[in-house]
C-alpha cells in the first residue's frame, strides 16, 4: 500500500481524528511546511495516540488512510531537536507506526 520512494513526515503534535482532507492539508503546509499535494505522505495522530490518518495525493486527488489500533498505541518517534514539530521516517518505520510498534530514528537525523 505505501508508494516506495517518496517522503514520509510524521507530525508530533497531536491532530483532531474529526479533522478531513483540507484541514490536514492546512496543517501539513503549516505546522510541516509541505504542500500536501507535493508526493509525500502526511502521518497525523490524535491526542489518545490509538488512531491515525495518513495523508497523501494519488495524483488524482486527495486521499486518506485512517487505522484504529485494537490495543496499544502510537509510539511517536523522539526528534533529535528539542523544537522539531516533524520527522522523517522511511516507508519501514511507517509500516511499524502503524502497527504500533516504536520507532527509533537512525543517528543521521531526517528532522525538518
Amino acid at each position: 500500500m505505501i508508494p516506495q520512494g517518496v517522503q514520509i513526515f510524521v507530525a508530533l503534535d497531536p491532530v483532531d481524528m474529526r479533522w478531513s482532507f483540507d484541514r490536514l492539508a492546512g496543517i501539513a503546509l503549516e505546522r510541516l511546511g509541505y504542500e500536501a499535494r507535493s508526493g509525500a505522505l502526511f502521518f497525523f495522530c490524535g491526542k489518545r495516540r490509538d488512531a491515525m490518518k495518513v495523508l497523501f495525493f494519488d495524483g488524482t486527488g486527495m486521499a486518506i488512510f485512517y487505522k484504529r489500533l485494537d490495543k496499544g498505541r502510537v509510539r511517536l518517534p523522539v526528534a533529535l531537536e528539542a523544537d522539531a514539530r516533524h520527522v522523517e521516517v522511511s516507508d519501514v518505520e511507517l509500516e511499524a507506526l502503524l502497527d504500533g510498534v516504536a520507532v527509533e530514528l537512525e543517528s543521521t537525523p531526517r528532522i525538518h
